[in-house]
């Protein structure tokens, strides 16, 4: 979604920049050779005075206020579906310049548990989202299905009969255990896909000051931190919040119950 935050970005500058030249020059000069008679405004500056203001609207709305993301994987269930349309907060974590992301107003930090969108460090013309595990200077552990935080495991129960029901593009999760994990002040549910002959992406890693450690909530099938790395602060684009449509293309169509829904 890089290129669409460039076009924004030069749209608006361009619009504007017509528009103000315009108003501070040319009007004047068109007035001055019209006399009385009223001359026609070139249909270029028409276009920019018309377009200008709306795209100066969504450029500040999207940059520091929320944007929209539509789930693309399976990485996130069962806390987001392919095909969910969310809505992330733009300054949870500091404002941030458009398109070169540098934070200019630092507001907060990330929390452990939180959900975020970000670009990561081997693909940074994409956005992912992931759950912020391991803060900066933790030491993350994950093996045998647990994670462990500075040597602490956490908790893991059941919901109902510990199975999963996918529906959509995400039946293919059915049948994956359905956990509720308990970290430190939060408990959100996780996939893991039973008898596995092996489990992915174990290890033991220290998280460097000023990164975090993240990883999706579908364990088995998440790329994440296990695997490339500490996510570094300078990549982080807001907190997911809340889930405003749902349709990932398949017969079911629109889910409204998933509409509104907010994400923990």
């Amino acid at each position: 979604m890089k290129w669409f935050e460039i076009a924004l970005v030069v749209l608006t500058l361009a619009t504007g920049i017509i528009w103000l030249l315009d108003r501070l020059f040319f009007a004047k000069r068109r007035a001055e050779r019209a006399g009385l008679l009223e001359e026609k405004e070139p249909v270029v500056v028409d276009y920019a005075k018309a377009f200008f203001p709306v795209l100066a609207v969504v450029l500040i709305l999207r940059s520091f206020v929320a944007e929209p993301f539509r789930i693309p994987s399976s990485s996130m269930m069962p806390t987001l579906l392919i095909g969910d349309f969310i809505l992330v907060n733009k300054f949870a974590y500091g404002l941030r310049l458009p398109i070169s992301n540098r934070k200019f107003v630092d507001i907060g930090e990330p929390e452990r548990g939180d959900v975020v969108v970000f670009r990561p460090p081997h693909q940074p013309d994409q956005d992912w989202i992931k759950r912020v595990v391991g803060l900066p200077g933790d030491v993350v552990e994950y093996r045998d299905n647990t994670v462990y935080v500075n040597g602490e495991a956490f908790g893991y129960r059941p919901i109902g009969d510990g199975r999963y029901v996918g529906e959509g593009r995400g039946r293919e999760m059915t049948g994956a255990e359905l956990l509720a994990e308990r970290m430190p002040g939060r408990e959100h549910q996780v996939l893991e896909i039973a008898n596995l002959p092996f489990d992915p992406g174990q290890g033991e890693w220290t998280v460097p000051e000023g990164e975090y450690f993240v990883m999706g909530d579908n364990r088995d099938r998440s790329d994440d931190s296990r695997f490339w790395g500490s996510l570094p602060e300078s990549q982080l684009r807001g907190k997911a919040f809340l889930v405003w449509m749902h349709w990932d293309g398949s017969a079911g169509g629109v889910d409204f119950d998933r509409i509104g829904n907010g994400i923990q």
